[in-house]
């Protein structure tokens, strides 16, 4: 009797891992984009923000985004709930409110059973269903790799939208959950993640960032991103990059999901990592005596990650608060925003 097929054995690379590393994805779109000018259309690819966002009236805009991927584990339910949790992730990230989504789904039909294939998408399904809207259509293609994601759709009040280009230089940097998942993936990809941090990664990775839409209307919060497939360091750039200022992050304050700097010492490091400070690094100042595995984790790529809020001092508790109240407890300030040429600085 064969050995039953593990979903991480047929991708080449798992969730968030799996994106094109910055550099190359702007050497690929660079110079395709045509730029016109489209009044209503809020956000765009300027500044690589997490939708794009488009006004419809002054009290409303249309918030649309993408995403998809190659399993991060073997379980089909599990990779469908972490798969829709991080699309749906974007509008949060907006400060928009979810509408609808649209699966997107590529299968290798001929060897997948329909059963695991529906496994998946029941994940997604359940997902979507806790965040209150349907999956109302989709499209589906036999592909050589297991592929599923969401287009989500939501909604916002323009004076209520959270850019990640916006921070100003005296804010506090908030992260809502802990990093590590990179790790613990390369882990799951050597058959050598327990049981425990198996749960501990599909906690975070399915935990819906609602909070955003909560945190979007305090008028203390300049600015929000999710961390992602690029890292704390190359999502961190995107924001120092566009708000014209440094990001400081102290290494010490970042919540990490237990034993990853363990792991990440032992090796369990994905190659989106590499990637990653290859594609942003030039960008990085990294603290006097920093471990190549502590700049991995810095690098590490997020799968359906934590938003991570820019806001003023004085907001800081009222932030704390809203992440407290809606069960992120790993929430915490890491950093803070400040005059200078925009980088990012990683103190211990």
């Amino acid at each position: 009797m064969s050995e039953p097929i593990r979903l991480t054995q047929l991708a080449h690379g798992g969730g968030c891992g799996c994106k094109i590393a910055p550099a190359l994805l702007q050497e690929i779109i660079g110079d395709s984009v045509i730029k016109q000018v489209f009044p209503n259309l809020l956000v765009g690819v300027e500044n690589s923000d997490d939708a794009a966002v488009y006004q419809i009236n002054d009290e409303q805009a249309i918030v649309a985004t993408t995403d998809f991927f190659m399993p991060i584990v073997d379980d089909p339910f599990d990779f469908g709930r972490i798969a829709a949790t991080n699309a749906i992730s974007d509008i949060y990230a907006m400060g928009g409110k979810p509408l609808f989504a649209l699966a997107i789904v590529g299968m290798p039909i001929n060897k997948l059973k329909p059963s695991t294939i529906r496994e998946i998408l029941r994940g997604g399904e359940t997902i979507c269903q806790q965040a209150g809207i349907p999956i109302a259509g989709g499209h589906s293609i036999d592909a050589p790799e297991p592929i599923y994601g969401l287009v989500a759709i939501g909604i916002v009040n323009p004076k209520h939208l959270k850019r990640n280009d916006t921070a100003k230089v005296g804010d506090v940097l908030v992260l809502g959950k802990p990093i590590g998942v990179g790790v613990l993936s390369a882990a799951i990809k050597k058959g050598e993640l327990d049981q425990r941090h198996y749960q501990q990664m599909i906690d975070a990775t399915t935990k819906l960032n609602t909070p955003g839409v909560e945190l979007a209307q305090l008028p203390g919060v300049s600015a929000i991103t999710d961390i992602t497939g690029f890292g704390i360091a190359g999502h961190g750039w995107e924001m120092a990059r566009g708000s014209k200022a440094q990001l400081v992050v102290e290494y010490s304050k970042v919540p990490k999901i237990s034993d990853v700097e363990s792991l990440a010492q032992q090796g369990f490091i994905t190659g989106a990592s590499t990637r990653n400070w290859q594609g942003c690094g030039e960008h990085i100042q990294l603290f006097e005596g920093c471990k190549d595995w502590q700049r991995d984790l810095l690098t590490d790529p997020q799968t359906s990650g934590g938003l991570m809020v820019a806001c003023q001092p004085e907001s800081l508790g009222k932030v704390l608060e809203i992440f407290q109240r809606n069960g992120f407890h790993d929430a915490a300030a890491i950093g803070r925003i400040e005059a200078g040429t925009p980088m990012v600085r990683v103190l211990p």
